[in-house]
């Protein structure tokens, strides 16, 4: 990989993360407990529950999706960068600009 499509990869993962971060923040706020003191109905207290559980599960993948790609930052410098673990392919420089933190090329991913 190139040192210009290397630092253009750099930049998308810090925009990245800071775009994780901002999710990760509005998120916390919308999975506080429900206090049972509020003055809703059955119902809305029933559609404020299950929003909290979808809210969560979108904690959970957000923050899945930051580890990687501050794992993904800090391989940047080491030789094989852009291979596939798999099958140590050169994982094309478009998918890495769309997913910076994929480990596979396409092919394994697909049969993944």
């Amino acid at each position: 990989m190139e040192n210009k499509e290397l630092e253009e990869i750099k930049i998308i993962i810090e925009s990245n993360v800071s775009k994780c971060m901002e999710q990760i923040e509005e998120y916390k706020e919308l999975t506080k407990p429900i206090s049972p003191e509020n003055a809703i109905g059955r119902v809305s207290r029933m559609d404020a529950i299950n929003n909290k559980s979808v809210y969560d599960a979108a904690l959970r993948k957000v923050i899945g999706r930051l580890a990687a790609l501050e794992s993904a930052r800090s391989r940047m410098n080491e030789k094989g960068f852009d291979k596939c673990v798999r099958c140590n392919e050169i994982i094309r420089f478009e998918r890495l600009k769309l997913m910076p933190e994929s480990r596979l090329c396409i092919a394994c991913a697909r049969r993944r």
